[in-house]
């Protein structure tokens, strides 16, 4: 016995360290998504000097749908995804109000020249978006949170966000608000 406890013992290890590399780096492991608790409550104070000389702030527009979208002109994502940006406000106008949060940006004019070459004519926050990035709880570029006329969070969309995402998701949320509304009345 006193030959085969060493033995035993390293396959035991063996054994314990190949259960730690498997739950360790198992693709179902999820990582957290700070943000994601935003969900169902009012949405974080956002307000700011935009790039034009502006004021805008979340409050003034309750009432209608608002997309706070986190972006970054150094960000290929956020690049990629300004098209589909463009479409849904184009396509929403009056009842959808797009605003961008221009994220980490060392100078501004770089935001100017981008909207400029671009397009988009939505309001884009300059000033104080560190705070909005924190109460906001953003990770990772571009990401987006759609507040209801109520001012809840109804969803935070992680990655790029496309015209056909972002109709489905208010239409559902919205049947949703209106099956709640009538079964209450």
């Amino acid at each position: 016995m006193g030959r085969r406890a060493p033995a035993i013992a390293a396959v035991v290890g063996v054994a314990v360290l190949a259960l730690v590399a498997v739950f360790a780096f198992s693709p179902q492991r999820q990582e957290s998504d700070p943000g994601r608790e935003l969900i169902g409550g009012l949405a974080p104070e956002l307000a700011g000097d935009t790039m034009d000389g502006q004021t805008f702030d979340i409050d003034d527009h309750r009432g209608q749908w608002v997309l706070v979208n986190f972006f970054a002109t150094w960000c290929p994502p956020c690049v990629k995804e300004h098209p589909e940006l463009i479409s849904f406000s184009e396509r929403n106008a009056g009842s959808v109000q797009v605003v961008s949060v221009a994220f980490d940006e060392s100078d501004l004019r770089d935001a100017e020249r981008f909207f400029a070459e671009k397009g988009g004519d939505w309001p884009v926050i300059t000033s104080e978006t560190r705070r909005a990035s924190l109460d906001y709880r953003v990770k990772k570029l571009p990401e987006s949170f759609l507040v209801d006329p109520s001012g809840v969070v109804v969803e935070k969309i992680n990655g790029g966000v496309t015209v056909a995402q972002l109709e489905r998701t208010i239409a559902r949320h919205a049947s949703a608000s209106a099956q709640g509304a009538e079964a209450g009345s």
